[in-house]
C-alpha cells in the first residue's frame, strides 16, 4: 500500500509542481521582458526620442519653428536677392506686389528681406548673450554651491543684490553706460541673466556636494577644478540645459526690447524689435509692418519656452515627477 501510494503521492506532486515551475518561467521571462523594455526606456536612444518629440504638440510646433528660424537666420540672407537696407521709390506697396510678397515699408524697402535678415542679428544676440550669461552663472554657482562656508556667502550676496535690481532696468543701465550697440547689448543681457542661473546651478550643486561620490572624490585628494567639472558638472547638467534655453527667450524679448528703444542694435541694420518701432506710426494704414516683425518675436519667445519644459522633461525626470 505504501508501494503504491508513495510513485503516486510524488508524481502528484511532480504535476503540480509543474505548472507553478512553468508559470515561474513564463514571469520570469515576462520580468526580463519588463526589464529589457525598462532599459530601452532609459536609453539614450528613448532619452534622444523625448527631446522635443513627447507627447505634447506644442512641443513638437515648437521644435519645429525654433530649426526653422535658425535655419532662416543661417541661409536665408543667401536666398533672398533683395537688398534689405536699399531705398526705392516703391514705398508702402501692399502683400503680393510683383517682386516683393510682402510688401515694402515707407521707405520702398523691400519687407520679406527685412525680416529675414533681421532674424540674424536678434538670433545672434540672444544666443551669445544666453551664453554669457550660462558660463557667468553656472561658473558661480559651482562653486558657491561645493565651496560652501564663507566663499558661498560672499557671492550669493552679490547674486542677491544684482536680483533685487530688475532685469530690464539693470540692462538698461548698462547698455547705457556701454552705449548702444551690439557688443554692449550682449553683455548687458548676459550680465543681467546670469544671476538667476547661478542660484539655480549652486542649488543643484549644493545637492551634488553632500553626495557620497562626491566626498569620496575629495577623500581621494581630486582637485577643485576637477571635481567640479567632472564630477558636478555632468551631473547637474539637465536641468541646467532646460534653463539655460528657457533664459534663451528672455534674451530675445530682452534684446527685442531694448532695440525697439533704440538701445540696441542700430539702423540702418534689420531688426525685428527695431521694424516694430519704425513701423508703428503705419499701425493702421499698413499694420504688417508691425506685426510681422512683433509675431516672429512672440512666436521665437513662446517657442523658447516650450522646447525648455520638454527638455526638462527628458533629461530632468525626477525632477518633474
Amino acid at each position: 500500500m505504501s508501494d503504491r501510494t508513495g510513485p503516486a503521492s510524488g508524481t502528484t506532486e511532480a504535476l503540480a509542481a509543474a505548472p507553478a515551475s512553468g508559470g515561474a518561467i513564463r514571469s520570469a521571462g515576462r520580468g526580463r521582458g519588463r526589464d529589457g523594455r525598462d532599459r530601452e526606456r532609459r536609453g539614450p536612444v528613448a532619452k534622444l526620442r523625448q527631446l522635443g518629440f513627447g507627447t505634447s504638440w506644442p512641443a513638437k510646433v515648437s521644435w519645429v519653428f525654433l530649426v526653422a528660424i535658425v535655419l532662416v537666420a543661417l541661409v536665408g540672407p543667401l536666398l533672398i536677392s533683395a537688398d534689405p537696407v536699399r531705398q526705392t521709390s516703391s514705398a508702402m506697396l501692399p502683400f503680393g506686389s510683383p517682386g516683393h510678397p510682402l510688401g515694402t515699408d515707407d521707405l520702398g524697402r523691400d519687407e520679406l528681406a527685412r525680416l529675414v535678415h533681421g532674424a540674424r542679428p536678434l538670433l545672434f544676440v540672444a544666443f551669445a548673450s544666453t551664453a554669457l550669461a550660462a558660463v557667468v552663472g553656472t561658473g558661480v554657482g559651482l562653486l558657491a554651491g561645493y565651496a560652501g562656508g564663507v566663499v558661498e556667502q560672499v557671492l550669493m550676496r552679490a547674486v542677491d543684490l544684482a536680483l533685487a535690481f530688475p532685469s530690464i532696468l539693470l540692462v538698461i543701465l548698462l547698455v547705457a553706460a556701454a552705449g548702444p550697440g551690439t557688443t554692449s547689448l550682449v553683455v548687458g543681457v548676459g550680465v543681467s541673466l546670469a544671476p538667476g542661473l547661478a542660484r539655480l546651478a549652486r542649488a543643484l550643486a549644493a545637492r551634488e556636494t553632500a553626495k557620497d561620490y562626491i566626498v569620496a572624490a575629495r577623500l581621494g585628494g581630486t582637485r577643485t577644478p576637477r571635481v567640479l567639472v567632472q564630477e558636478i558638472l555632468p551631473n547637474i547638467a539637465g536641468p541646467m540645459v532646460a534653463q539655460v534655453v528657457m533664459t534663451l527667450s528672455v534674451a530675445a524679448g530682452f534684446a527685442a526690447g531694448l532695440s525697439y528703444l533704440g538701445l540696441g542694435i542700430q539702423p540702418p541694420t534689420p531688426d525685428w524689435g527695431y521694424m516694430v518701432q519704425a513701423g508703428q506710426e503705419f499701425l493702421y494704414s499698413a499694420p504688417r509692418l508691425v506685426v510681422l516683425p512683433a509675431a516672429l518675436t512672440l512666436l521665437f519667445v513662446v517657442a523658447c519656452n516650450f522646447v525648455g519644459d520638454d527638455l526638462r522633461d527628458a533629461l530632468d525626470p525626477k525632477g518633474t515627477a
